[in-house]
């Protein structure tokens, strides 16, 4: 499969075969998740692999919107003693996003599902990950990618939309947001 193939065909995938994910692949797509870019090469990111039946149910449980029946998860993390200081100290968020691009697509090109779950920056939706896996205050997890076979399958797209595209400047009554999404600047 090449690589936009690959991009048009994954989607959030919400049924799942309990197949279990072998060990080794969960490995390759962590491997896949570490080779994103990173600001200053600085690798913010920590992953913890879910597998075992009782943590991903208690995981299941405390997530908002997190009721699936994957038969993994990995948790993606930022940790802040490892992150940039200053300005720009929230460009973990960026580095930690795109390994979970490459996640990801490295799931689909697998034939693996995935869905991801954001948690970060809403404290409410992270904070019961410190109690399930003894978390330190500096690591903060950002999301949870639940990984297993589909068992359901979405054509693959794009979601393109020319209206989003500006061509050398930018063209405000080009596109006009949602009133839901808009806010007083």
């Amino acid at each position: 499969m090449n690589v936009l193939d690959c991009i048009y065909k994954r989607r959030s995938i919400r049924k799942y075969s309990q197949k279990p994910v072998d060990d080794e692949t969960l490995i390759t797509l962590v491997k896949a998740a570490t080779a994103a870019p990173t600001a200053c090469n600085t690798q913010p990111w920590e992953f913890i692999i879910v597998t075992d039946d009782e943590v991903r149910k208690e995981l299941k449980s405390k997530l908002y919107f997190g009721n699936y029946d994957a038969p993994a998860a990995i948790v993606v993390c930022g940790n802040m003693k490892l992150a940039m200081s200053g300005p720009v100290k929230d460009f973990w968020i960026q580095d930690c996003s795109a390994a979970i691009e490459n996640i990801l697509l490295a799931a689909t090109s697998m034939g693996l599902g995935t869905l991801w779950i954001g948690l970060h920056p809403v404290e409410s939706n992270y904070r019961p990950l410190y109690k399930i896996f003894d978390l330190p205050k500096e690591v903060i997890p950002l999301a949870v990618i639940f990984v297993g076979y589909p068992e359901e399958e979405k054509e693959p797209r794009t979601q393109f939309n020319e209206k989003r595209i500006y061509w050398n400047k930018y063209e405000p009554r080009k596109h006009r947001a949602r009133k839901k999404n808009t806010k007083k600047l």
